[in-house]
């Protein structure tokens, strides 16, 4: 066998997910997108928060997604990402009375710079290598964020109060609906610039890289502008979503993005299914409901019931919501017959 043929025959690092399977079908589409809509106008402004929280978080998964399910590259670092959004927005709209609308384009290009710059170093490394170098970066952030060099602009350990925005033009809507449905706009923009990312030539580079890197460069892509690009532009909607997570919450706190928050966005991922944008509202979903369900079952045993709830969904479904998915496509095709 030819060393050409060795390196087409490589085992891909993830599992390749074909354009059309990327997206929902448009009838699919319209029905969520209408009962994301109308969810608000029947429940309480807790309930609201915590459905905002869950676009946000989507938005922060989605992103990992890209970096993973498009590109094939491994972090544990995006809870720095999301630390870098929501500080330079808390600090823009406290110190610089900027518009929250303003500074989430802002976080979002800071982020883009910061995961671009990250990216570079992070070239020599893959799999493992390139998670810990991640994992680092995580840990290392609160800690950072805690210098008193910054702590004028940070507030330290101590953090800094977010005023929550009130509704525009006189809207006679509460700030939680307000807020939900301007993360919601914001979301809807990113899902689709990020479909269409994938689908472009810079996408149709990345998943290149992810299926095999040595056969991606012989065929002229250039590996290290994209993958440097990958982390750039994943780092760049985690500051978005960081952003509207200190409008939302109205507080941020170096201990409020440690590594524990990484890891939940990576394990939404993979419930959520690596490789499948929709999936990636369904995996913040279980970030946020799963624990609270947890907590219901044992207030003194919800970690260990969490993990027992985690086991039987990756054993039962190991390719996540993807698979559910394509599970029930296939039923309804069936029935169709």
């Amino acid at each position: 066998m030819s060393a050409a043929e060795d390196v087409v025959t490589e085992a891909p690092a993830v599992e390749a997910v074909p354009k059309r399977a990327m997206t929902l079908g448009l009838g699919t589409s319209l029905v969520v997108l209408a009962a994301l809509c109308l969810a608000p106008l029947f429940v309480k402004n807790f309930i609201i928060f915590q459905m905002t929280m869950l676009l946000i978080y989507a938005l922060a998964v989605l992103a990992l997604n890209i970096l993973t399910g498009g590109s094939g590259q491994f972090s544990l670092g995006q809870s720095a990402f999301y630390a870098v959004g929501a500080y330079t927005s808390a600090i823009l709209m406290e110190h610089a009375n900027m518009n929250y609308a303003l500074t989430l384009p802002i976080a979002g290009v800071i982020c883009f710079a910061f995961g671009f710059i990250f990216g570079q170093p992070a070239l020599r490394l893959s799999g493992v290598y390139l998670a810990l170098a991640t994992f680092a970066l995580a840990t290392a952030m609160p800690q950072l964020l805690k210098l008193g060099f910054f702590e004028h602009w940070t507030g330290g350990v101590q953090g800094l109060v977010v005023t929550k925005p009130d509704a525009p033009f006189g809207l006679p809507m509460s700030q939680d609906m307000w807020l939900y449905y301007f993360t919601l706009a914001v979301s809807i923009g990113i899902y689709i610039a990020s479909v269409n990312l994938l689908k472009s030539r810079s996408g149709r580079a990345f998943m290149a890289i992810r299926d095999n890197e040595i056969a991606a460069s012989a065929m002229g892509v250039d590996v290290a502008l994209y993958k440097t690009l990958a982390f750039g532009v994943s780092a760049g909607i985690t500051g978005v979503a960081g952003g509207l997570g200190a409008i939302a919450v109205q507080f941020v706190a170096p201990d409020g993005y440690t590594i524990t928050l990484a890891i939940s966005l990576f394990l939404g991922m993979v419930v959520g299914g690596v490789g499948w944008l929709p999936g990636s509202i369904v995996g913040s979903a279980f970030i946020i409901f799963v624990p609270n369900i947890a907590e219901g079952i044992s207030k003194g045993l919800s970690g260990a019931v969490f993990g027992v709830l985690l086991f039987l969904v990756i054993f039962l479904v190991p390719h996540g919501a993807r698979q559910v998915a394509m599970i029930a496509q296939g039923l309804i095709a069936k029935l169709k017959n």
